[in-house]
């Protein structure tokens, strides 16, 4: 006679646990991407920002501990004696940041422009052609491959030592990557449907270019812009490296006195410029195309 089987246990049919999990008890529980409030957000922003500050500060204070005439890691009064070089008139009454903000932002603001017309252009009609697309593509996506600080003494041989050295740079450095953006959200964002509709409404080609894929692409367009422009601040500095003005020319001079002070003066502003710019743009973007979202 068999034997009853034994009910199981409540623990028996619990799945064990694994070890690995055990140090999620010390951490808090929180969901994938949940939200945090207003408040928690500017505390931690606030906090990154006093933390670097901080490092910076103890990395400075020790260097100084070490060798007090150190410039490598300025400390405060050696950023203020900094600055009061930038914004005093020289031996020549010259005051170098507005200079150097004159040069080097009214050869970025023309590189960007001839950059971005020319990727709009490129991309929408890649985009909206086929046969545009095919005549395109390879010679696109061969250039975007090829870092645009490498073609530097390609643009050297070209321009010379003259601002349309920058100009290009710049220019012909965002092209390749801005176009490809450009091209395959007007190829993929737009549905064939939403075409065929328009023709059949009785649209012509241009209103359906207009109308349909290019509104519908905008964000999209503005958003690669915007993401451009870290690319374009990197190569006007290594492009400025070469000339006799412009924020590239003042801080490889500071490198060379190893005045630092200066280097890092130019570097915080860079970042805050480019964070300026970042703004506006996702402000035009928010104006413009308001049903895109407010990312």
């Amino acid at each position: 006679m068999s034997q009853p089987l034994s009910q199981p246990t409540p623990d028996s049919r619990r799945p064990p646990v694994s070890k690995d999990v055990h140090w999620q008890r010390w951490l808090p529980q929180m969901a994938v991407r949940q939200p945090i409030s207003r408040r928690a957000q500017i505390a931690l922003a606030i906090a990154s920002v006093v933390s670097v500050i901080g490092l910076y500060s103890l990395m400075s204070y020790r260097q100084h501990l070490l060798q007090p005439s150190d410039t490598t890691l300025p400390n405060l009064s050696q950023f203020i004696a900094g600055w009061k070089r930038l914004v005093s008139p020289d031996s020549e009454g010259d005051i170098w940041l507005i200079q150097d903000l004159t040069a080097s932002f009214s050869k970025l603001g023309i590189g960007l422009g001839i950059g971005v017309v020319g990727s709009f252009l490129v991309g929408m009609f890649m985009g909206c052609s086929t046969i545009a697309e095919a005549f395109f593509v390879p010679p696109v996506s061969f250039f975007a491959k090829i870092p645009p600080t490498a073609m530097l003494a390609v643009y050297l041989a070209i321009f010379g030592f003259e601002d349309s050295l920058v100009i290009a740079m710049v220019a012909f450095g965002i092209f390749p990557t801005l176009t490809q953006s450009i091209y395959q959200a007007a190829k993929s964002d737009v549905t064939d449907t939403a075409i065929f509709k328009a023709y059949t409404l009785g649209a012509s080609s241009v209103e359906v270019v207009w109308e349909v894929i290019y509104k519908q692409i905008l964000p999209r367009i503005l958003e690669s812009i915007r993401l451009q422009v870290g690319p374009a601040m990197v190569f006007l500095i290594a492009a400025e490296f070469l000339l006799d003005e412009g924020f590239g020319y003042r801080m490889r001079m500071g490198q060379k006195r190893l005045d630092m002070s200066l280097v890092y003066s130019y570097l915080i502003l860079l970042g805050v410029i480019g964070f300026v710019i970042d703004w506006l743009l996702i402000a035009l973007r928010r104006r413009l195309c308001p049903w895109f979202g407010r990312e």
